[in-house]
C-alpha cells in the first residue's frame, strides 16, 4: 500500500496534468463555433493520448454547449453543434498512471456579459465552497452540498446538479463498497468526510460547482480537488476561448 504521501503526490500530478491538458484546449481553440460536442471530446481525447499517452478516462467524457449546459452529468442531452457566443463546459476524467483526475472548466466565446459573469462567478463560488470545507472539521457531504446550493443562490444562480462532489482517488474508486451515498457531496451523506475509507486510507474528495440560470437556458462548470491543492482558485483556471 502506498503511504500518503505518495498518494497525496500522485493526485496532484494528476490534477496538474489535467490543468495542463485544459490550458492546451484553451491554447489550440479546440472549443470553436462549427464543432459538434462530440467533435470537441474526440479532440481533446486524442489530444491527452498525445499529450500525456492517457489511453483511460474513468468516467464519460462531457462537451456540453448552450442549453445542454443545463443537464447533470447523469443525462446525455443530444449532440450540438457549438455556435458563435456560445458558452460551453467541459467535464474529463482522464486516468494518469492509475490515478484519476477529475477535472472541469467552462469557456465562453464571444462578449455576453451574462456569461462573463457566470465565467468569473465559477472559481469564486469554488474558492467559498473550500473555505467552508476547511473552517468545518466535521463537514459531511450534505451540509456541503447544502452550502453550495446557498452561495449559488447568494450570487443570483441555481445549483444545477443533484451532487457537489465525490470522492476520488486511485482508479477505479467506484469500487469501494458501502453505501454508495456517503462517497458523494449530495443530500444523506451524513458520515464526515475527513475521515478513512475502507482500507485506512484517509478520504480524498473533488468539489463540483455546477451553476445555471434556467431562463437563459445557460450553465457553467468547474471541479477540480477539494482537500489537495492550493488553496485559491488561480484567476487563469476558467479561461475564455475564442474561435480560431
Amino acid at each position: 500500500m502506498e503511504s500518503e504521501a505518495d498518494r497525496v503526490a500522485r493526485l496532484l500530478d494528476a490534477q496538474e496534468r489535467a490543468q495542463a491538458l485544459f490550458d492546451e484546449v484553451g491554447a489550440r481553440a479546440l472549443v470553436a463555433p462549427g464543432r459538434t460536442e462530440r467533435q470537441v471530446s474526440d479532440l481533446i481525447r486524442d489530444l491527452a493520448a498525445d499529450m500525456f499517452g492517457v489511453e483511460r478516462h474513468w468516467h464519460k467524457r462531457i462537451v456540453r454547449a448552450g442549453p445542454n449546459t443545463l443537464h447533470p452529468y447523469a443525462d446525455n442531452p443530444p449532440d450540438r453543434t457549438i455556435v458563435e457566443d456560445d458558452i460551453v463546459f467541459l467535464d474529463f476524467g482522464p486516468v494518469f498512471e492509475n490515478w484519476e483526475a477529475d477535472f472541469g472548466r467552462t469557456f465562453v466565446l464571444g462578449d455576453d456579459p451574462v456569461k462573463h459573469r457566470l465565467l468569473a462567478d465559477l472559481p469564486r463560488l469554488f474558492d467559498a465552497g473550500r473555505a467552508y470545507f476547511d473552517a468545518h472539521p466535521d463537514v459531511t457531504g450534505a451540509e456541503l452540498f447544502a452550502e453550495a446550493g446557498r452561495l449559488a443562490e447568494a450570487a443570483g444562480w441555481t445549483f444545477g446538479g443533484p451532487i457537489a462532489g465525490h470522492l476520488v482517488g486511485e482508479f477505479p474508486h467506484a469500487r469501494i463498497p458501502g453505501n454508495k451515498v456517503e462517497y458523494y457531496v449530495t443530500p444523506g451523506s451524513d458520515q464526515p468526510m475527513r475521515r478513512l475509507d475502507h482500507d485506512g486510507r484517509r478520504c480524498h474528495w473533488i468539489l463540483e460547482i455546477h451553476l445555471v440560470d434556467i431562463p437563459r437556458r445557460i450553465g457553467g462548470f468547474i471541479e477540480q480537488l477539494l482537500d489537495l491543492g492550493p488553496r485559491q482558485m488561480s484567476g487563469r483556471a476558467v479561461p475564455p476561448s475564442g474561435p480560431p
